[in-house]
């Protein structure tokens, strides 16, 4: 009977090893995040390119595992947030102010900065496009409705006199995915694009393309939590926004190792090959930063208010924050 009881009590405390394993594997902390196949979003592939490998940056830092989500633009990256898709995004801070402005603050928290630069208006070589009364009956291609470089363009053409309206007006902005773009602007189906690299420099190259306009000092990137995140896992967030400055430190002191990354990275995401030169050439269009500041987001909410997307400036005081 001794024997059976020991046999009993080891084969319980066996069985409550097994569950309380079970019970861990379970409560794996998992972070989604997300990001863009775009240059400007540089520390969304590097560290994804890491994960990728299985020495994430991240996971190593905050011992969580991380689940990285691709979008072709910001309100895409905006509607995984207001349906508890993930977590974190880098993303432009045009639709990072909208979702702000429409969740009447309650959804999103810019938590840092990630990059500036990077965008620009290509037009069609020896077109003389240049000005905005230049582009009245004219299309101009933009990645997403509502995202930064859409705005952007939006809020220039009106600055500049011309009536535009979300299906047309004096010029005609098209939301166009970033790899249509370029097909379409070969084929002279396009005037000009407003949009980020790699694909200011690949319509550059490769379809001759010539810039007009760049925006070399506005912020391009920005990395958003959702508020759920932000007041749910304040440690953790903590830790994730300290990794990411420190991984922007990395990658400036490591240019030629990050950009093997991002090359890398892109081939993956966008299945097709990215030159060195490419990568490096766009790379000097961009400056990585972890700040973003209060006058600079208010500039994005004038664009906004110009292109139609706010009627009234949101009060911008919850928008940037720490956890």
């Amino acid at each position: 009977m001794r024997s059976i009881s020991r046999r009993l009590t080891h084969f319980t405390a066996l069985a409550a090893g097994l569950l309380l394993a079970c019970g861990a594997a379970r409560a794996e902390t998992v972070i989604r995040a997300g990001h863009f196949p775009n240059i400007t979003h540089i520390q969304g592939l590097v560290a994804h390119n890491m994960s990728r490998k299985g020495h994430g940056w991240f996971e190593e830092r905050l011992g969580a595992k991380l689940e990285w989500y691709i979008y072709n633009a910001g309100p895409s990256a905006m509607e995984a947030v207001f349906a508890g898709a993930i977590d974190v995004t880098y993303v432009g801070p045009s639709p990072a102010l909208n979702a702000y402005s429409k969740s009447k603050g309650e959804e999103v928290r810019i938590v840092a900065g990630a990059a500036a630069g990077g965008a620009a208006l290509v037009v069609q070589p020896d077109s003389g496009l240049a000005k905005p009364a230049d582009f009245r009956g004219k299309t101009i291609a933009t990645p997403q409705l509502g995202n930064t470089q859409d705005v952007s363009a939006r809020a220039w053409l009106t600055r500049g006199g011309l009536k535009v309206t979300l299906t047309g007006g004096d010029a005609h902005v098209v939301p166009t995915e970033n790899p249509d773009q370029l097909a379409l602007f070969q084929r002279k189906q396009l005037d000009a694009v407003w949009t980020v690299e790699p694909w200011v420099s690949r319509l550059e190259r490769e379809a001759g393309g010539k810039v007009v306009l760049e925006e070399r000092d506005a912020i391009a990137t920005v990395l958003v939590s959702s508020v759920t995140f932000f007041g749910g896992q304040p440690d953790l967030l903590r830790k994730f926004i300290a990794a990411h400055r420190e991984l922007t430190a990395w990658i400036i002191a490591h240019k030629a190792e990050a950009q093997a990354m991002v090359r890398d990275e892109l081939a993956e995401e966008t299945h097709g090959a990215v030159s060195a030169e490419l990568i490096a050439h766009a790379w000097d269009r961009i400056t990585l930063t972890g700040s973003v500041t209060q006058d600079a987001l208010a500039a994005f909410v004038g664009n906004a208010q110009q292109a139609g997307f706010l009627r009234n400036a949101p009060d911008l005081s919850r928008l940037t924050a720490q956890p």
